[in-house]
């Protein structure tokens, strides 16, 4: 007989709470993962929806930067010095153009195109979306777009663009005062980054690069506009959905006379040297001239490196600011300021009178300093020596002085630092001192050292602007104004006069001393070409060595190589009664400064105080 099965017995309240377990933790998965779903829609929907949103738009909406036009620049009395002009290229759109290879030959046979071009654009498809325009010829003349235009239906995805671009219409003629504008180079952004400026600057390819147009630049840029377009998802322009204009630049007039620095440049003549005029009563500069000079337009196109090498290669320094940041001993034009000391610390008073037998010898030295007239010029006083520009009374005050005296009076006429003018493109020049000496070459001061200083020789130099600036302190009776080119700010609302930067007069212990050295100053125009003016003036000119000869050599200007010859200079006001303006002239290796610096002094004197006699003749 077989075994009977066992039969299981089934424990149902164990499998109901099993159950009852498995549903409850299915329950709460399913909870849980509906918990992260509506959390991440949440998240989706409300927290990011801006973000997101924006994110969309911008995949949707293209926002296209708009370039301002750049601010016009006009001289004191609105002539305009600088300008935007048309600026012509012809543009071409890849995807629709069949056949590139033949169209850019034809093209050349309407418009120069060299075969370097056609390879370079060749070569730049590779990387440029298709549907983009590209640049194929630029600065195109109005002939060839008139041409292009007649012709234009033969070329489809071809056009012509327009836009603006810088221009000085008088070329050279204030370069070193303008500056030019240039492309935007990788320095350039680096600065705009620096200061948060490079969002401003997205649609523009050109910044200031030197003279008033990189001191201004912030004026003159203006702010972009944008046009915000509709796109596909390939990137093409659906629509134009919202155009905000930009903001153009704003003009600025200068405190340039248009006519005084035509007549300084033609007087100049390309010679290497500086004309700086000043307006006394303001600080404002009337002319500022650089010689030679150079075409600050083929900067703004973009210069050749053969052109640019040239320039920078340049024996006569074409690309150098002389006004601002040529360096030359003063020579006898600071005279003046150093009898004025002299007055002033009691070596000499007006009736001193010192015998000048053509040298001058430190007491127990052998060694003469000697007079630029070698015979001398017997008995002088004041204002003899500053008539005659006799050296032997200078060395004289010069020793009793001391360097201490003379740096320490020099430094409020400005000499030895910047001064301050709007313009990037400055040198402090040198007004030597124990300390200057000891820091530049590591040597105590000698007295001789003091000797050529008094006649505005040996470590002493100063740029023309600080020479101009120096004698309309001198003019004013110690009444000092920041050198300054900016005169009003306009915009289309309104015009702004510029504030004037009068600085602390310098007070002298007896303020008659003013009088008696412009007194000097004008019985020197007295004595000189001025003699026949109409207008009253003063004057001082000087002569500068750019190398010593030995003491008992003589100087011959044939024998020495042309740029080691002397500089010629002047300084001059007029009318002496209320003086309208100042000049500083320095014509390099030209020689005698009143025979070959004064002729220019005198014709601009002329040109600015006669003028409105000839324009009424």
């Amino acid at each position: 007989m077989s075994p009977k099965k066992r039969v299981a017995m089934h424990n149902h309240a164990a499998e109901a709470s099993l159950f009852k377990r498995r549903a409850l933790f299915t329950f709460c998965c399913v909870v849980i993962m509906l918990g992260i779903l509506f959390g991440n829609l949440y998240h989706l929907q409300v927290t990011s929806h801006q973000d997101y949103q924006t994110r969309s738009n911008d995949n949707r909406i293209r926002v296209v930067p708009v370039a301002p036009s750049r601010g016009l620049i006009y001289d004191r009395h609105g002539q305009l010095l600088a300008e935007n002009q048309p600026f012509y290229s012809i543009e071409m759109v890849p995807e629709k153009v069949k056949d590139i290879d033949q169209s850019l030959i034809e093209l050349g046979t309407l418009i120069p195109i060299s075969e370097e071009d056609i390879e370079s654009l060749k070569r730049s498809l590779k990387y440029h979306r298709r549907f983009k325009p590209m640049t194929i010829k630029s600065r195109l003349t109005e002939d060839q777009v008139a041409l292009f235009s007649v012709n234009q239906h033969k070329f489809p995805g071809f056009k012509v663009n327009a836009g603006l671009k810088r221009h000085y219409p008088y070329d050279g003629l204030m370069t070193h005062v303008l500056g030019y504008v240039g492309k935007i180079n990788t320095k350039d952004r680096a600065r705009l980054e620096r200061n948060n400026l490079w969002q401003n600057y997205a649609a523009t390819k050109d910044i200031g690069k030197q003279g008033v147009e990189k001191f201004y630049e912030t004026l003159l840029h203006g702010k972009p506009g944008h046009l915000e377009e509709e796109v596909n998802n390939r990137g093409r322009t659906i629509r134009t959905l919202k155009v905000v204009q930009p903001e153009p630049g704003q003009d600025i007039h200068l405190t340039l006379d248009l006519k005084l620095q035509q007549k300084a440049v033609e007087l100049l003549d390309g010679r290497r040297g500086s004309v700086v005029a000043i307006d006394p009563n303001d600080g404002g500069i009337l002319a500022m001239v650089s010689s030679p000079s150079y075409d600050p337009n083929q900067f703004v196109h973009g210069i050749s490196r053969k052109s640019y090498h040239q320039l920078l290669n340049d024996a006569s320094r074409p690309l150098i600011n002389r006004a601002t940041q040529g360096q030359y001993a003063p020579a006898s034009t600071v005279k003046p300021h150093l009898g004025l000391l002299a007055l002033e610390e009691k070596v000499v008073s007006e009736n001193t009178r010192i015998h000048d037998p053509g040298y001058w010898q430190i007491p127990g030295v052998e060694r003469k300093y000697r007079d630029w007239r070698k015979w001398g010029h017997g008995w002088v006083n004041i204002h003899d020596s500053i008539v005659n520009s006799c050296d032997t009374y200078f060395y004289d005050s010069a020793y009793k002085l001391g360097i201490d005296k003379i740096s320490s009076f020099m430094d409020p006429f400005g000499f030895g630092q910047n001064t301050g003018i709007d313009l990037y493109e400055e040198s402090a020049g040198i007004m030597p001192s124990r300390d200057w000496k000891r820091m530049r070459y590591n040597q105590p001061w000698y007295i001789g050292d003091t000797i050529s200083v008094g006649i505005g020789q040996g470590y002493w130099t100063t740029t023309p602007l600080q020479l101009a600036n120096a004698t309309a302190i001198l003019a004013n009776d110690g009444k000092r104004f920041t050198p300054h080119l900016l005169k009003s700010i306009e915009d289309k609302t309104a015009r702004i006069e510029t504030p004037l930067d009068e600085q602390a007069p310098i007070a002298l212990k007896n303020p008659n001393n003013w009088e008696i050295i412009n007194r000097s100053m004008r019985k020197t125009a007295e004595k000189s070409r001025f003699a026949d003016a109409t207008y009253t003036a003063a004057m001082k000119t000087g002569t500068a060595q750019i190398f010593s000869v030995a003491e008992d050599a003589k100087y011959d200007a044939d024998s020495v190589d042309e740029f080691l010859r002397d500089n010629a200079l002047i300084i001059a006001y007029a009318p002496f009664e209320k003086p309208q303006i100042v000049l500083a002239v320095v014509l390099e290796n030209a020689g005698w400064g009143g025979v070959n610096a004064g002729p220019v002094a005198r014709a601009l004197l002329d040109e600015y105080m006669l003028r409105d006699q000839w324009s009424k003749k």
